[in-house]
């Protein structure tokens, strides 16, 4: 990475810059993103000449190297001070480029408009408080161009100023900026985004970089430097809740030295902290330097720092260290919205690893939405997202991670994809799953001695949640019955949970109101998601009336859900009087048939369907039996003796 930096600036750990006089100015730190040749480049460069932030001396060498190369100058070169770079005429890295304007201190970021590039762009962009798009008057907007505008609102960046360049290509013609103009911000505010200034320029003379010239007279806004004045930096990370990932533990005589970089806030010797995602309590007895050596005082966001512990506890990396009352949310479901960069496209169902902070965990990809080409004006979904395409996607995690949204974090908020050890894409966590505790508790959870190949080999099945659900009277417990006998004949590991079991004892504090509805859908979830963990086959029997509630219990089982609708007509449940339950509702004690009926959303996409007023309660288990069979729950071995039985 390339740095340019007068020596008259020096950066603070709080979102400021020291200056000699000794008064504090904002820094903001900003993209510049674009098609190439559009002219980012020429455009740092020219900046950088009309705010008199070039070192000295820099100017004048380049223009001699161009002239003993028997080439024009170009301000481009500035930035394009690798060799490779400029024999190839691109720029490949991102480069950082300090300068000043009248209020603000700028750290602008050149990523690379290359669409095999895209990789740094989004690193470079990660880092940023706003953004610089820049469009060639002549070539307009582009596919790149419009794809440059969804990774900056993939990377929650709000603030973009749009500079259309090369004005005099097209003789500064009011007209071609105006239909430029409208087609970015058409694109942008789609997006979401608001551009707080379209001004016209030529970075290569200057027109509209630092002041107006009379060819662009007919232009009433702000020069480029005075956009630049109108965004704001960001929350100072110090400001923001104390985030310190685990990045190493360390062993000095008898100490255990935790070491990591603060990411977001400050902390001190004495603070009471929590671990997490285990919800671990501790206070920090020391903060330790290199060479090892206590540290006084409150250290802050940008510094790498070790502590030592009042208490043993097992830590390891990729743990975040937060304080109380101010913690991450610990999940193993997160909602991200990604650009995706491998060839083959991500899919539902997907294997993945991801990497949030210095955490790694293995993932799956359990629904894609809103994924589209930015480059299309379409915007038409598809079910996958291709390579350089974007979208949201829920991910269930193998292990519990630390993690915030990115609105809240910035620095705890954003993850990387990896497939076969190579990025696959990145993006921002828009939400955590919101069934998670809020407030940590200082438990440590104890896994199985067993693990769940163990319980596979001797019960010929994986584990699984088998959700039934229908009207009351439609047979969903006599068929679960059924299928529970079936399974356990056959060696295997069934246990049956029937909503009405559960409602008189775990769950008899709840009654029929929407809220408690949903907590009791959860907490069978729960109870049977635990046991599928374990290898058994839950088979849970609920009505189960609304499709929201069938959905999180879908989010909280992940892969091991399977639904049965058992679909019979309602006059055939009606009839049935199941379980008593007409004489109860009578009574007051349960709703109304009528009214369980009319509230009952059947599903829309299941495994399977069943009406048990047409099919034997044997022919729907043998269906049961083929479907968990067809979907990877039963073993060959178990199939094939259910077939011959």
């Amino acid at each position: 990475m390339n740095m340019i930096l007068p020596a008259s600036v020096s950066a603070t750990p709080n979102g400021t810059t020291s200056m000699p006089n000794g008064t504090t100015r904002p820094q903001v730190r900003i993209v510049i993103v674009g098609h190439v040749d559009h002219g980012k480049s020429t455009l740092v460069g020219r900046l950088l000449h009309e705010t008199g932030s070039l070192p000295e001396g820099k100017l004048e060498m380049l223009k001699a190297v161009s002239a003993r190369r028997g080439m024009p100058f170009e301000w481009s070169f500035l930035l394009d001070a690798l060799q490779t770079e400029r024999d190839q005429g691109i720029t490949i890295d991102t480069t950082q480029i300090r300068f000043r304007t009248r209020s603000r201190d700028v750290v602008l970021i050149d990523a690379p408009g290359h669409a095999e590039f895209l990789r740094n762009m989004i690193t470079g962009a990660s880092q940023a408080d706003g953004a610089v798009l820049i469009i060639d008057a002549l070539e307009g907007v582009r596919d790149q161009t419009r794809r440059h505008g969804y990774l900056l609102h993939l990377l929650g960046i709000k603030q973009v100023a749009v500079v259309v360049n090369k004005m005099d290509r097209v003789d500064f013609g009011a007209d071609r900026f105006k239909e430029i103009s409208d087609e970015i911000w058409a694109h942008l505010i789609g997006l979401g985004v608001t551009p707080s200034a379209i001004i016209p320029i030529s970075a290569r003379d200057g027109d509209g970089v630092a002041e107006h010239t009379p060819r662009i007279g007919w232009y009433q806004g702000p020069t480029v430097v005075e956009a630049l004045d109108t965004l704001e930096p960001a929350r100072p990370l110090e400001q923001l809740a104390l985030r310190l990932p685990v990045q190493a533990i360390y062993k000095f005589d008898d100490r255990r030295i935790v070491a990591g970089r603060i990411e977001s806030g400050h902390l001190a010797a004495g603070d009471e902290i929590v671990i997490m995602p285990a919800g671990k309590i501790a206070k920090i007895k020391t903060v330790e330097s290199w060479p090892v050596t206590p540290l006084k005082g409150s250290h802050g966001a940008g510094r790498s720092v070790g502590i030592t512990l009042d208490r043993e506890l097992f830590i390891e990396r990729g743990d975040v260290i937060a304080h109380a009352g101010a913690t991450p949310r610990d999940t193993r479901r997160i909602r991200a919205r990604i650009f995706w960069l491998h060839d083959k496209p991500l899919s539902k169902g997907d294997q993945i690893l991801i990497r949030l902070g210095t955490r790694e965990t293995r993932a799956s990809v359990v629904a894609i939405e809103k994924a589209v080409d930015p480059g299309e004006l379409s915007n038409e979904e598809t079910k996958a997202i291709a390579r350089n395409h974007v979208g949201e996607i829920d991910i269930s995690l193998a292990q519990p991670i630390a993690a915030d949204p990115y609105q809240e974090n910035p620095r705890t908020g954003r993850l990387v994809i990896e497939v076969n050890g190579r990025i696959a894409g990145g993006g921002l966590v828009l939400s955590v799953d919101a069934g998670q505790r809020a407030v940590p508790i200082d438990i440590v959870p104890v896994e199985s001695a067993l693990r769940p190949e163990e319980r596979s080999a001797r019960y010929h099945h994986n584990g699984a949640v088998i959700w039934l659900t229908g009207l009351p009277g439609s047979g969903k417990s006599t068929l679960a019955r059924a299928l529970e006998r079936r399974l356990f004949s056959r060696g295997g590991s069934p246990i049956l949970l029937d909503g009405d079991t559960l409602r008189a004892g775990l769950n008899n504090d709840l009654g029929f109101s929407p809220q408690d509805r949903s907590e009791n859908i959860r907490r069978l979830a729960e109870v049977a998601t635990h046991l599928a963990r374990n290898g058994h086959v839950a088979i849970v029997a609920a009505v189960s009336p609304a499709i929201a509630d069938r959905a999180a219990a879908r989010r909280i089982a992940d892969t091991m859900f399977r639904e049965v609708h058992v679909a019979a007509p309602a006059e055939v449940c009606e009839s049935r009087d199941p379980k008593g339950h007409y004489a109860k509702a009578r009574s007051g004690a349960l709703p109304s048939f009528t009214g369980i009926t009319n509230d009952y959303q059947p599903p829309t996409a299941c495994e399977l369907r069943i009406d048990t007023s047409v099919r034997s309660v044997a022919d729907a288990t043998e269906e049961i039996e083929r479907m968990l069979g067809e979907t990877g729950i039963l073993f060959d071995e178990l199939v094939d003796l259910a077939a011959n039985i």
